[in-house]
């Protein structure tokens, strides 16, 4: 049990103990004919308190080891299925998400991943770049990574961040351009593909870890891919099941619809079995999804996604993130599970580059 968890019981103890030694001194009052007016607590106060103090006997604090940070929800794509939309245009100032930053790593963080929208659109990647050098320079951690759809990386940004960061991931749903196009995953009609392989080269030439993520959808479910992904020779295949979120890609007030984009499990599990002799593959459910994700959005507030939609907690910024990974709705043991903890320093990877 942390520090700040024992303050925590201590406190419930106390509460619980002060609770016990005024229905006496009332009871004693009473006796004598003294009356005194009852605080009451509703049933549901009651449950909470109860809730709390088991958590803190039980439960020890979260430690956020590896967290995705999704910094802005800007880009330049229109994937169908999109569960992260541009429903804000909001970034923090650098200095407050370093800040930020820091206060995870003190908390335990070991990886950490940016993301989006598209991270790469802002101030045409330099603000990413200078958050990835923070991450590895003066932070020290042992994974750095990102995910990106590719199209705006310029070999110069490799010149002058590559060497901080561990892991490029690249988002690719088909190695088919109109499949592309359908899905939403292009810019107007540049080729998704052709960047999605120079991409590639620059991770070799630069050293950096290349890893390509596929959400898996009614317009590639019966796609083979055992080919190209062959011949790009990720570290890491990260396929995922497409995956409803009310209030992003489903339900009111949602920036898409992407219930034309679902398929079934068993769909999802003949995908899988085509592609199992690809040794990098990491499948992903929707299960898997929901609740073995640290999230942080754009002000910093944890993603609790367990419940189909997205709630967040206060921000890390103004809470601390003992408190706010509270309302995380993580799943540790899922993480494990899904196979979240991995080799993730290309230090230790032993890559030939």
């Amino acid at each position: 049990m942390s520090s700040s968890t024992q303050v925590v019981f201590v406190k419930m103890s106390l509460q619980l103990c002060l609770s016990s030694i005024q229905h006496i001194f009332a009871t004693v009052l009473a006796w004598i004919g003294v009356r005194v007016p009852q605080v009451r607590l509703t049933s549901t106060e009651k449950v909470n308190r109860v809730k709390l103090l088991q958590n803190n006997i039980s439960q020890p604090a979260t430690t956020p080891s590896s967290v995705n940070y999704h910094f802005t929800r800007q880009c330049n794509y229109k994937c169908g299925f999109c569960f992260h939309t541009a429903k804000t245009s909001f970034v923090l100032p650098i200095d407050e998400a370093k800040r930020g930053l820091q206060l995870l790593k003190q908390s335990g963080l070991e990886k950490i991943n940016f993301s989006g929208g598209e991270p790469f659109l802002q101030d045409r990647g330099d603000f990413l770049g200078k958050l990835v050098q923070y991450c590895k320079q003066d932070l020290h951690l042992p994974s750095v990574s990102i995910v990106s759809n590719g199209s705006l990386i310029r070999e110069k940004w490799f010149q002058k961040y590559g060497q901080y960061l561990d892991i490029l991931a690249i988002s690719c749903d088909s190695f088919d351009e109109d499949t592309n196009q359908t899905i939403g995953r292009a810019q107007g009609r540049k080729s998704h593909l052709d960047n999605l392989f120079k991409v590639r080269e620059w991770c070799r030439d630069y050293k950096v870890a290349f890893k390509i993520n596929s959400v898996i959808n009614t317009f590639n479910v019966d796609e083979d891919m055992r080919e190209n992904i062959s011949e790009l020779n990720p570290v890491r295949w990260k396929v995922f099941q497409c995956l409803l979120i009310n209030g992003e890609n489903a339900g009111e007030n949602s920036l898409r619809e992407a219930e034309r984009f679902v398929i079934s499990d068993q769909q999802f599990q003949d995908f899988l079995d085509r592609h199992s002799t690809i040794s990098c593959l990491v499948p992903e459910s929707n299960q898997k999804m929901r609740d073995s994700y640290l999230i942080l959005d754009e002000y910093m507030r944890f993603l609790d996604c367990r419940e189909g939609r997205k709630d967040p907690s206060k921000s890390i910024l103004d809470v601390g993130v003992e408190e706010a990974i509270q309302f995380s709705g993580f799943d540790e043991k899922m993480f494990l599970k899904r196979g979240g903890k991995y080799v993730w320093s290309k230090a230790d990877m032993r890559l030939e580059w």
